[in-house]
């Protein structure tokens, strides 16, 4: 939805089952109409579309695509912004690490990636931006060479070129946002900002870059690893790191009592990775690629000096803490006070609670209407409470 300032506001579509064209769309006249019926009736309804590589495949058939636009004017609805992150399955099946496969080190990564914005500029309304998300150049274990990570920027570079020439043909403002994440490549602000400053060593006074390619800022993932809202945006912003999304999320933030660790099984899923930071009181902080490595009895993260654990399972954004579990809504609504006083700080922003499907029972307890409804409510308040409004 639109949002006061030139904001757009939309829930990620990630959150649905579907890998071909057709799947995806039966979730969006399922579910998404639904959610539009009741959070948005009368007025333009955004969506964060997530498309996988088969899909954007099947909808650039010049007939499936002339059939989407049509069915979005039909019902009052615009893409913005697509999911670019998982380039096959998702939900259903072990994803884990492989969620960041293939990564910029290959061409599939890029040509999945261009061809999402060749979509996209077909898809935007006019005087609007587009963007599309990605993943953190890759997972910090795939990457072992110099050459590896040379590829990288060259691959991303040919996705910038990409960008600015669809960019320029269809007089569509259209960007790239890099997103961090615990353990991968670009995990930390810090991490993401000498990325930037090597590409941008690469490519001298290039304007593309600023231009094209950013970072998704997802409030999950950077509160997991213990960094302030105010510290980051002020890192980006001091070495020219456009954001390009804002993905509003929470992650679970938890004291490691033994109680808390029995409790938190309920959260160790087969299907995607939970990795997590712990930090003991002198500040020194170990991270865990998965949750049961770090409920492991033999595992050094359940060292008793931990006074917190921050873990990177999305929980939904009206979840309140409970005598067990806390969230890092903290850092997200940091987020949204910068945002305040600096509405052109970004103007897309996206729900994303992927996890509706591995949720334990407790916090599964409506549909996923209801529940995508409810982080609507909880998110619009929010952010009313800080002068950001629907129009």
């Amino acid at each position: 939805m639109r949002l006061n300032h030139g904001l757009h506001l939309a829930y990620c579509t990630n959150i649905h089952r579907g890998e071909s064209w057709s799947e995806t769309f039966a979730t969006l006249e399922k579910y998404t109409l639904a959610v539009k019926t009741r959070v948005c009736p009368d007025k333009p309804y955004a969506i964060g579309l997530r498309l996988s590589d088969q899909a954007s495949r099947e909808l650039s058939d010049k007939t499936a695509l002339l059939a989407f636009r049509r069915w979005l004017d039909q019902h009052n609805c615009y893409v913005f912004t697509i999911n670019g992150f998982p380039y096959g399955k998702f939900h259903g099946t072990r994803v884990k690490e492989q969620v960041y496969a293939p990564d910029w080190t290959t061409n599939e990564r890029v040509e999945y990636t261009n061809r999402l914005f060749d979509l996209l500029a077909q898809l935007v309304p006019d005087g609007v931006e587009g963007s599309v998300s990605t993943v953190p150049c890759s997972f910090k274990e795939f990457i072992k060479t110099k050459e590896q990570e040379r590829a990288m920027r060259n691959n991303l570079w040919r996705c910038v070129e990409h960008i600015a020439d669809v960019s320029e043909r269809s007089g569509t403002k259209l960007h790239l946002g890099l997103e961090p994440e615990p353990l991968c490549y670009l995990e930390t602000s810090e991490e993401t900002a000498r990325f930037f400053d090597a590409l941008r060593a690469d490519h001298r006074n290039d304007p593309r870059l600023d231009a094209h390619l950013g970072v998704n800022y997802d409030t999950c993932h950077l509160a997991v690893e213990f960094e302030e809202p105010r510290d980051v945006i002020a890192r980006f912003q001091q070495h020219r790191i456009k954001i390009s999304k804002l993905h509003f999320s929470s992650a679970l933030k938890v004291r490691p009592t033994p109680e808390v660790r029995a409790a938190l099984k309920a959260f160790a899923d087969d299907i995607y990775f939970h990795q997590g930071v712990a930090r003991a009181a002198d500040g020194a902080m170990t991270r865990y690629k998965d949750l049961d490595a770090a409920l492991n009895l033999n595992s050094e993260i359940r060292n008793p000096k931990s006074e917190e654990w921050r873990i990177h399972f999305h929980i939904p954004l009206h979840s309140k803490p409970t005598s067990l579990f806390d969230t890092t809504a903290d850092h997200l609504l940091g987020v949204m006070d910068i945002l305040k006083t600096d509405p052109s700080l970004c103007s897309h922003i996206e729900m994303e609670t992927y996890t509706w499907e591995v949720l334990p029972p407790e916090l599964k307890n409506r549909s996923v209407v209801d529940q995508l409804v409810a982080e609507y409510q909880w998110t619009l308040a929010r952010l009313a409470e800080r002068g950001v409004t629907a129009v």
